[in-house]
């Protein structure tokens, strides 16, 4: 009787290893279960698809990386909140929808804070940008990258924004940001939160009278349809960010975390070269759609934009304001 048992619980504990892909002389293999809610043509989700290449390939097939775009999971921050629960290992979130969670992201909404694209990127990729990557820890939030989403300007129904004294009275739509909404109240016009999916018929019906994004999002959203102004003032530039699960992080070794940061790293550099092209793209059908683009002076809108970075001095935001001044 007892070797009998014996011979069923070794059986069982083989099954279970074969199962589970973590016999002695096999490596264990790892699926990370990513979701955001992009369009499979978005350059975001083709630098997913970078990094699922990527990742096979540098482990030889180990380590695996399903993708599920489009809000198959659910909207941005269900999915942010999946990755908190442990539920979802990977998700790409906009930084002003993660200034609910970590309210150091307020400070990309913040007007005119980024001298150019050239600084914007070295404090990115510098010991400032690795602290606001590692800012989310305590709420369960690991950032792993950035990604480029541009810079953000006005886009308006009935006249176009040469000067901050063109956005006086004028109702314009911005995102669920306090920072994002005072940015845009120092600059002259008055935020009106909107859904975004709401958009299009809030311009239509002139409930707002123009609204603020990067020039793809305007051209995919087809907005320019009742906008036929844009003004690339590029008051914000806000970016995406690649987070993970500090769960699932705890659980790989040190070699599959080295691995997974490298990798993001390349996908991060090879969706700003995708942004851009897509950037270039979109400015020039939004051309061809008849869409009156102009380049004001920055100057007079950069002034405005001092006033809100003085709000903060003394906080915790005024600090890494402070920081990213002087880098």
């Amino acid at each position: 009787m007892m070797k009998r048992s014996f011979a069923v619980l070794a059986c069982a504990g083989i099954a279970g290893l074969v199962f589970c892909g973590c016999t002695r002389d096999a490596p264990r293999t790892i699926t990370l279960r990513m979701a955001h809610p992009l369009d499979v043509s978005h350059p975001i989700h083709q630098a997913a698809e970078f990094m699922q290449r990527r990742l096979a390939e540098e482990s030889g097939g180990r380590v695996r990386l399903e993708i599920r775009p489009n809000s198959q999971l659910g909207s941005s921050r269900e999915c942010i909140e999946q990755v908190q629960m442990g539920i979802l290992d990977l998700t790409v979130s906009s930084a002003a929808t993660l200034e609910g969670f970590i309210p150091e992201m307020g400070v990309f909404s913040v007007p005119y804070l980024f001298r150019n694209e050239e600084h914007y990127w070295r404090v990115l990729e510098g010991d400032v940008g690795q602290r606001i990557l590692e800012a989310g820890k305590s709420v369960y939030l690991r950032g792993l990258c950035f990604y480029d989403a541009g810079s953000r300007s006005f886009y308006t129904r009935d006249r176009i924004i040469r000067t901050p004294a063109d956005l006086d009275g004028m109702k314009i739509r911005v995102m669920q940001s306090r920072v994002c909404m005072q940015g845009v109240r120092a600059l002259g016009a008055t935020p009106t939160p909107i859904s975004w999916g709401e958009l299009y018929t809030a311009l239509q019906q002139g409930v707002v009278d123009g609204a603020e994004n990067n020039p793809p999002s305007f051209y995919t959203s087809r907005h320019y349809e009742v906008c036929p102004y844009y003004s690339l003032d590029r008051h914000f530039r806000i970016p995406d960010l690649l987070l993970m699960s500090p769960a699932r992080w705890r659980r790989l070794d040190a070699e599959d975390r080295d691995l997974i940061e490298r990798v993001a790293q390349e996908s991060s550099r090879f969706q700003r070269k995708l942004w851009a092209e897509h950037t270039k793209q979109s400015l020039e059908a939004l051309r061809e759609e008849g869409v009156e683009i102009v380049r004001p002076d920055r100057g007079p809108f950069m002034e405005r934009g001092r006033a809100v970075q003085e709000q903060y001095r003394g906080t915790r935001l005024g600090a890494l304001i402070d920081d990213i001044r002087s880098y």
